[in-house]
């Protein structure tokens, strides 16, 4: 652990008058010291705003459009089935590049989101700068920009979306303005009570310029009558349901919270200069050279400034349920997330498939990338050579020139090259981390069939997926999901596969061992930690560009939940009339 220049207990403690008795402390009690940054800001009030490219609530406006006429997009839907996660946040306090080391850890978070980045700092006049668009964190910010971002202080968002021009008010960070202040918000996970919470809003005056669940935190604080801002970005969360990691920068501090049962990851670390770095994996924290600290516990809420870090209690985590898919395929395999390494979990995956469904076969190859760890862990323990039976490549984007003739999988073709070397005449176990709809699946098999295998049999290193998450993460309906749909023979018959097994969930929590309680499995099993309050955008932040009238209009984002909550009734009667609007 990096040396502290302060050594105290970590302050728990209610946060609100309104919070019950059992809201005294966050399990576990965090166990770091506290520390100090040399780099203190100014307490002097300056609520100002100033905007490089404008913000979905400052207004922003970028040149880096999508194409609307690319007409091929349909071929991505195809081939990216993966379940994709909406984004990845980063902040740091107390360093003089603090947007440059913004920009990097945003780099190293890039797989967890490729549709838009922002970054938003505050200089030493306690102004906050924004600087947000469209495309990767290259494309997005140049040198120019960077320095646009005054400051030792800055938080930042990568998000993945499937919307096209239409998503480009709900680039993050957002930032607003408002008597009190200013401040910055940066969120990963989604809110299952947004519809209802936004129905309130909107009942009481409230005028929202995004699809956005996170948009209506920030209505929540300007609503709220607590001082100072920091009270009121806690009252705003207690209001909160579901899924939320989320960073804000004010004119002199910088918030770290994460939600009660910890859904997505959010890790703290600090630099040799005693600047505090919070990120979505300690992969980010590797690259600016920040020592991993811990986790940010479930329903805890850090707070930094010129006084070091204090550690509160949002609210007491019942039992802690972390997304198993971040170790199954989000995270980087050089990450640790929720205190383990995703590497080892990888590798422990392909070594329960090779134990529980061993076949005979001459060599292993994965679907890369995600599918790798697991390969390598399954060669190894079968005793058969891993070998790249499968090259990808990485250059293929949003914009290419579609072949006039039809040539079958194409898609697949343009990002998966087979290697007949590898695979002409033998027996091949492929790897591959899931099955979604299993249309990726298929064309795999017989591109592999088609180089010269004798064999193709499948592994998946996670269990059947057969429910849509509600926690931040792009999943299909349940009707497009195949393990919804048909048994395992059924799918191996679909993508022609002469084998086909999946890691079985016994054994996944077996290997999980005391943290197994910890983890949600929704996915595999339907069983949803919290219950969506009427209906929930199954994909996160969907496609609404805020020109679509109710929210009910939006076409295809809207999932009908299962229970209404009994504390929204002064907005029941008119969620009751929402919900009769077909989704």
């Amino acid at each position: 652990m990096a040396n502290s220049t302060a050594s105290t207990t970590p302050t728990l403690s209610p946060l609100s008058s309104s919070s019950s008795s059992s809201k005294t402390h966050c399990s576990p009690k965090p166990t770091s010291s506290l520390f100090r940054n040399p780099h203190s800001l100014s307490h002097s009030h300056k609520p100002l705003i100033a905007t490089a490219s404008k913000n979905p609530i400052a207004g922003v406006i970028s040149s880096n459009k999508p194409n609307p006429d690319n007409n091929f997009d349909s071929f991505f839907d195809d081939d990216d089935e993966k379940p994709r996660e909406e984004c990845g946040v980063v902040g740091i306090y107390g360093d003089p590049e603090a947007s440059r080391l913004a920009y990097l850890a945003l780099h190293a978070l890039q797989h967890r989101g490729q549709e838009g980045a922002g970054i938003v700092t505050v200089d030493s006049d306690n102004i906050l700068h924004s600087v947000t668009g469209v495309g990767l964190v290259s494309d997005v910010f140049t040198e120019s920009k960077l320095d646009q971002l005054p400051g030792d202080s800055a938080i930042g968002h990568v998000r993945y979306s499937t919307a096209g021009a239409s998503m480009l008010k709900n680039v993050q960070p957002f930032v607003a303005g408002y008597r009190f202040g200013s401040v910055g918000v940066a969120h990963n996970g989604n809110l299952v009570n947004y519809h209802a919470l936004r129905i309130m809003l909107e009942d009481n005056g409230s005028i929202f310029n995004t699809s956005s669940d996170t948009e209506v935190v920030l209505h929540l604080m300007a609503i709220s009558k607590k001082r100072p801002l920091f009270f009121r970005i806690v009252e705003a969360c207690e209001q909160l349901e579901g899924a939320y990691s989320m960073v804000f920068l004010t004119e002199d501090k910088l918030v770290a919270v994460r939600d009660p049962f910890g859904f997505r990851p959010l890790v703290m670390g600090r630099r040799s200069n005693g600047a505090v770095v919070f990120a979505s994996e300690t992969c980010a924290l590797d690259l600016i050279e920040a020592t991993y600290e811990r986790e940010v516990y479930p329903g805890e809420v850090l707070v930094v400034d010129k006084d070091g870090v204090k550690s509160h209690c949002l609210k007491p985590h019942r039992e802690p349920k972390s997304c198993i898919f971040e170790h199954i395929y989000f995270s980087l395999p050089n990450s640790v997330v929720f205190g383990r390494s995703v590497y080892e979990s990888r590798r422990a995956f392909g070594e329960i498939l090779a134990t529980e469904a061993p076949v005979d076969c001459d060599v292993v190859i994965a679907v890369p990338d995600s599918g790798v760890v697991a390969a390598l862990g399954y060669a190894a323990k079968a005793g058969v050579p891993f070998q790249q039976g499968l090259i990808r490549s990485h250059y293929v984007g949003r914009t290419f020139i579609e072949p006039s003739q039809k040539i079958r999988d194409f898609g697949v073709k343009l990002k998966l090259s087979p290697v007949k070397a590898v695979l002409e005449g033998k027996r091949v176990v492929v790897v591959d981390d899931s099955i979604v709809r299993g249309t990726t699946s298929s064309k795999i098999v017989r591109l592999i069939k088609e180089a010269g295998a004798k064999e193709v049999h499948m592994r998946i290193a996670s269990p059947p997926i057969i429910a849509s998450c509600y926690y931040g993460v792009d999943t299909p309906s349940p009707e497009e999901l195949i393990s919804n749909r048909m048994n395992v023979e059924e799918i191996r018959e679909f993508i022609g596969s002469d084998s086909l097994a999946f890691l079985e969930i016994d054994s996944l929590k077996k290997l999980l061992g005391s943290d197994s309680p910890n983890y949600c499995y929704a996915c595999f099993s339907g069983k949803y930690p919290v219950e969506p309050t009427g209906k929930v955008k199954r994909l996160g932040d969907f496609v609404d560009d805020g020109l679509n009238g109710s929210i009910g209009s939006v076409d295809g984002g809207w999932v009908q939940g299962k229970r209404i909550q009994e504390g929204n009734r002064d907005s029941k009667q008119k969620l009751e009339e929402e919900e009769k609007v077909p989704i």
